[in-house]
């Protein structure tokens, strides 16, 4: 056994560094090459890992598009054979959950478009399908003693009005819907559709409109979605069901209400969840939440925790039943949100852990001594580690690195790491993580021809103090003797955070240099994982002080010798297709640039983006009020549209409604009115996750327009 985890541990290692030091250039179609490992879960015996495995696929059922598909995979924990599949690659499989026993998991699987649950033994056979749920049913959780398994599922509002079992008194809400005119909601009509009728006729012929989708009528706040409005509101509840296919399943919560975060306590008599605190107030209007609990056999909500004008979540409850982890924010406010460990045998005991960071996924130790977590930091995504005892975060992982789907055994932990030589794989390590090691290979096999470009980590101090951390990536077969175009990219959010662990972004920046350009990346003021000051020094200054911090790293990068200062690009989406357009009108050193997805005037955002709360969070107010109006011009890039001279291209999901696609048609057209150079792309049925999650096609596209249109005007040997 040994021999085999050492052979397994040298080959990987030889997998590493032949990664580095190969002679292929990254291409753009490596796009459909890369396999990611998610949402993996340790057996309760720590013996097995079942993970997922997202990729990317073009056969002749595809009809040569490329499509995403998910499978769940399993693999020994000691690394004593390779991982396999447990669900096939034909259909999207998803969300592995172990027995209590290790001896089934169950999973979700679509079904005529609705997503069912399944079950799978792992000593053999085919899946079996759980539930037919007509709502769909997602997020399976077993019961402590295996016996069942807690699932939710989804609904509309019009949904909701017709479901018998979650609205069996067909009911409307106890809170307003705020239609003007009413003061109170109006009961379901029995009246007969006529538009000849009296007003009651005319009322259910106006709704049977609206269920037809002939119409979109709008009471909502927030109405925009990601691809499409939607007039309606969305609720999720939960069901419980014994774990034996041919079992009918029980509704736990009901009505218009959501409900969150669901998890049993130890001994498996009690749910613990979240929904609003005022369960009267508007769901748009309902910003603050609390946590509950109930009988996991159904029964009442119970109020557990509420702290006034502070929005709370809960998380795991550690296996002793004693701790609870929870979550809390500020709505409204740039408070990103804090650790807390709630003690459920002293009431109203609250711990904060000192962590000034934004917190990722929570697991507990299987003895309740220790919290796991990981959190962004400093560029990368370390795992950390919080004595009860003492509370103090321990920081077990470097900065370097991504991990993400932690979970803790009794003797090890495991996680999935991307670093910049081994991306998207899942590792193991003891609990401490000092005997890490990868349980995969996915991408060892093609990456090892490939040559990389390695960041090196750099710093400044901005005027306010700051420091600021940026990254330099050379061509990646650099020539000291030679002159390279330099690439500046820029993060969103604003309160994101790149690194060397940047999943989303390491086929891009590799594939750039693998152009023969320099790439150079930074985290500005106003980035996440530096803390809540780091945070905050953007304030009223999305424009000006973030300029400083992406120019000063670019200069870095150009102090060095080998960049051309006259062939620099820049590019950037969301909040950085703002500061990329921000550039544009405030400097002319740039060949060219590129806007993607972008927010270009703060006042149209505040209307057409589903963001626009960071409209009154960032900038002190909304757009009517007199003390906010000159703040949001001054901080527009399209303010100072007439100064852009710099070749640009613009590039807006044709359905992205985050940033809204009127902001790059008001930029483009503004431009061409004013005879400027500048290109407007609009990608069909694209939203604002087009660069992550997007039609792959479409993804290739966006990078390829980009380099293309750089070409044009750096004139690249």
């Amino acid at each position: 056994m040994k021999k085999t985890l050492l052979l397994l541990f040298i080959i990987c290692g030889l997998y590493t560094a032949r990664a580095q030091n190969g002679t292929q250039p990254v291409t753009v179609t490596d796009m459909t090459r890369i396999k990611q490992a998610g949402t993996a879960s340790l057996s309760h015996n720590g013996k097995q890992v079942v993970f997922t495995v997202l990729s990317v696929e073009s056969d002749e059922a595809t009809k040569g598009e490329y499509v995403y598909r998910t499978q769940i995979w399993i693999v020994p924990a000691d690394g004593s054979a390779p991982a396999r599949a447990l669900t096939s690659s034909s259909t999207s499989s998803s969300q592995p959950a172990w027995s209590a026993n290790d001896e089934q998991i169950a999973f979700v699987r679509s079904v005529k478009s609705k997503s069912q649950i399944f079950l799978l033994s792992l000593n053999g056979g085919e899946p079996a399908q759980l539930t037919n749920e007509s709502r769909g049913a997602s997020s399976p959780q077993w019961s402590p003693d295996g016996a069942r398994i807690l699932y939710s599922v989804g609904l509309s509002y019009p949904e909701m009005l017709k479901d018998s079992v979650l609205n069996p008194h067909a009911a409307v809400p106890n809170w307003t819907m705020e239609r003007p005119g009413f003061k109170t909601n109006l009961p379901q009509s029995k009246t007969k559709a006529n538009p000849d009728g009296n007003m009651d006729a005319i009322r259910a012929y106006l709704t049977q409109d609206e269920a037809d989708n002939k119409v979109k009528v709008f009471n909502k706040l927030n109405f925009e979605g990601e691809a499409t409005t939607e007039p309606n509101f969305s609720f999720n509840h939960y069901f419980i069901i014994d774990a034996k296919p041919g079992a009918v399943a029980k509704p736990l919560t009901f009505g218009f209400h959501n409900y969150n975060g669901a998890v049993f306590t130890p001994d498996g008599k009690q749910l613990i969840l979240t929904t609003n605190a005022d369960t009267l107030l508007n769901p748009d209007r309902a910003l603050i939440s609390a946590i509950y609990t109930m009988p996991s056999t159904g029964g009442p909500l119970k109020r557990l925790i509420a702290e006034d004008g502070v929005s709370l979540n809960n998380g795991q409850v550690s296996p002793d039943g004693r701790y609870l982890v929870g979550f809390s924010s500020v709505p409204m406010t740039m408070d990103f949100g804090h650790l807390v460990i709630y003690d459920l045998q002293a009431a109203g005991k609250k711990m904060v852990v000192p962590i000034d960071r934004n917190v990722g996924r929570t697991v507990w130790s299987t003895d309740s001594k220790s919290l796991y977590f990981t959190a962004q930091s400093n560029g990368g995504a370390p795992v950390y580690k919080v004595d009860m005892a003492t509370l103090k975060p321990e920081q077990l992982s470097g900065y370097d690195e991504g991990l993400g789907s932690l979970d803790v055994g009794k003797k090890q932990m495991i996680y999935v790491k991307t670093a910049v030589t081994d991306p998207y794989e899942l590792y193991v390590a003891d609990l401490n993580n000092k005997t890490a090691r990868p349980l995969t290979t996915f991408n060892s096999e093609w990456l090892k021809d490939k040559k990389l470009s390695i960041p090196e980590k750099k710093y400044y101090t901005n005027s306010k103090g700051l420091k600021v951390e940026y990254w330099v990536m050379k061509p990646t077969n650099f020539d000291p003797a030679k002159k390279y175009p330099v690439m500046l990219q820029i993060h969103g959010g604003p309160t994101a955070m790149w690194g060397p662990g940047e999943n989303t972004m390491w086929h891009e920046f590799q594939y750039f240099c693998a152009q023969g350009y320099g790439v150079v990346y930074s985290n500005p003021r106003g980035s996440g994982g530096y803390g809540i000051d780091f945070i905050k020094a953007n304030y009223q200054d999305w424009g000006t002080g973030p300029t400083e911090d992406v120019l000063a790293a670019l200069d870095g990068a150009l102090a060095e010798g080998w960049g051309d200062k006259d062939k620099t690009v820049a590019t950037g989406g969301s909040y950085a297709g703002y500061l990329t357009g921000w550039l544009a009108g405030h400097t002319k050193r740039f060949a060219a640039i590129s806007s993607q997805r972008g927010v270009y005037d703060l006042t149209t955002f505040f209307g057409e983006g589903n963001a626009w709360q960071l409209t009154p969070i960032y900038f002190g107010g909304y757009p009517w009020e007199e003390k906010t109006k000159p703040i949001l011009a001054r901080e527009s890039p399209f303010t100072y549209v007439d100064q852009i001279t710099t070749p640009y291209l613009i590039l807006h999901g044709e359905t992205d409604l985050r940033t809204g696609i009127v902001q790059g048609e008001m930029m483009y057209k503004a431009l061409k009115v004013l005879n400027r150079p500048v290109e407007y792309v609009q990608h069909p049925g694209a939203t604002h996750e087009l660069v992550r999650s997007g039609n792959v096609r479409q993804r290739i596209d966006q990078m390829l327009r980009i380099y293309e249109f750089f070409e044009r005007y750096i004139k690249h040997e």
